[in-house]
């Protein structure tokens, strides 16, 4: 069995937000206004989500080359 590093479980979690907002947006019964105020919040969630994750992703990769440099 290989070991993944995580970037197949954080593109697979990215792609089911997505698809979960748009699945929640098509059934929600507020207006407009509202609707975008909840998608304005969501996108910003996950920009920050897959921030943190890029994030561990580079720190991750810089561990391994430090470590194998020493």
């Amino acid at each position: 069995m290989s070991r993944d590093s995580g970037a197949g479980f954080f593109a697979g979690l990215l792609v089911g937000a997505v698809i979960g907002l748009a699945v929640g947006f098509l059934y929600a019964p507020q207006p407009g206004h509202e609707t975008r105020k909840i998608i304005k919040e969501k996108v910003t969630s996950v920009k920050d989500t897959a921030s943190k994750a890029a994030q561990k992703m580079r720190d991750y990769a810089d561990s391994k080359f430090t470590r194998d440099e020493e």
